[in-house]
């Protein structure tokens, strides 16, 4: 099957599942990729964590931060939403900047990211990834930006409501009257920036060889598995990843590494048609489509 049939029909399988969105998939090895409109901008939710990521371990390894230093975290200090971490704790806790870390990564806690951001604000941020030599991902905002949106405004019965009007409130030029979902406000990123921010990781020439080693075990522990892992985890294989979920906007982006050397980035940044906030189907879609890109490749 050539490229453009395998695109084509993929496109129409996302189609069927009301999903859009981006994907790219890389050859590591040999620099080879395919993909479905990896150059659309999207706002990236907690993909955001990994450039916070290597912020943050850069200035732990040039000396500037002390990744043994403890961070008192008070409740209703850091007013980020989330479903797990810090977020459910219900008193004060003292946290090395360290394990913050592995709590924003491999957890996806926004509280303990914007600790993370207190400590190196979001311009700092974007200025790492643009001294990395990555084009393509903007960080505007912390995470508790996102604990703002439509969803906190209902009953979890209703969410589905947010998700309508989430879906609803689309503009030109990939505007949102959501501002987290405005491409122009939120935190935001293409799947080809993505790519290349993990060839950077993973290679390592543009970053430190120390930080890529930590991001990469730190993005090897994420404990969200249910969207891209079904499809790229095996005895033969090992998936590292870091998810992105907001509203009806679904990522992930991750390295999968095989027992024979072959090395694969895997970038797919998706968004739904449909106004509801559990869609299993549609996770199970968004993996089969970023597999059938990364067989296409390996074949």
């Amino acid at each position: 099957m050539s490229a453009e049939r395998l695109v084509r029909d993929l496109r129409r399988r996302l189609t069927a599942a009301g999903l859009a969105g981006s994907f790219l998939v890389r050859d590591l090895r040999s620099g080879a990729e395919i993909g479905i409109e990896p150059d659309l901008v999207h706002p990236v939710a907690s993909l955001v964590k990994v450039p916070l990521a290597v912020a943050v371990l850069d200035r732990v390894e040039d000396g500037r931060l002390d990744g043994a230093t403890m961070i008192d975290v008070e409740p209703g200090r850091v007013e980020s939403a989330g479903p797990m971490g810090l977020t459910k704790f219900r008193h004060p806790a003292r946290i090395a900047v360290d394990d913050l870390l592995y709590l924003s990564t491999a957890v996806s806690d926004n509280t303990a990211a914007d600790a993370l951001f207190d400590l190196v604000p979001p311009e700092e941020v974007h200025r790492a990834v643009r001294e990395a030599g990555i084009s393509g991902i903007t960080v505007r905002h912390r995470l508790r930006e996102l604990a703002e949106t439509p969803a906190e405004r209902f009953e979890p019965e209703d969410v589905h409501l947010a998700h309508s009007l989430a879906i609803g409130a689309q503009t030109p030029g990939r505007g949102n009257a959501v501002p987290q979902l405005d491409v122009s406000r939120a935190n935001s990123g293409t799947a080809r920036a993505f790519a290349d921010l993990l060839e950077a990781l993973w290679t390592p020439a543009r970053i430190p060889a120390g930080v890529a080693a930590r991001v990469r075990s730190l993005m090897a522990g994420n404990v969200v598995r249910h969207r891209l892992a079904p499809d790229f985890t095996s005895d033969s294989s090992a998936w590292s990843s870091k998810t992105g979920t907001l509203l009806n906007f679904r990522h992930e982006v991750g390295v999968v590494e095989h027992e024979d050397g072959g090395m694969f980035a895997v970038a797919a940044l998706t968004e739904s048609r449909v106004p509801a906030a559990v869609q299993p189907a549609a996770e199970a879609v968004i993996g089969e489509t970023a597999r059938a890109l990364h067989d296409y490749l390996r074949a």
